[in-house]
């Protein structure tokens, strides 16, 4: 999948990886969280996902011109999981909109684990 961003100079073509790792990327940075995980539907094994995989841990989806991001992640103990996620949602939103000029509807978080 990839998405498509019109302008006045013509249309612009984003790989959905060049969106995923934007997405990870901006994840990764927040206060609080410690990886990306991925998790496998068969026997809801979860993974640690470091730097080199974490566009495992997000999902993302068209939704007519907007995307919904669906992040998978694991979180520090000790920090206050809802603050947490407000500011994932907050930096990824301004990060994914401002880098690629794609709308972002909605951003859900599964919360899969918790590193003490």
């Amino acid at each position: 999948m990839e998405c498509k961003v019109k302008n006045e100079y013509g249309t612009i073509y984003i790989a959905e990886d060049v969106m995923l790792k934007v997405v990870g990327y901006a994840a990764l940075e927040c206060y609080g969280i410690v990886a990306m995980s991925g998790q496998r539907a068969t026997d809801g094994i979860v993974e640690w996902l470091g730097r080199e995989n974490l566009t495992k841990g997000v999902q993302i989806r068209n939704v007519g011109d907007m995307l919904d991001v669906d992040l998978y992640i694991i979180v520090e103990y000790g920090i206050s999981i809802s603050e947490v996620c407000k500011t994932i949602i907050e930096t990824v939103r301004y990060k994914l909109e401002s880098t690629t000029g794609v709308k972002v509807r909605k951003i859900s978080i599964s919360v899969e684990g918790i590193r003490i």
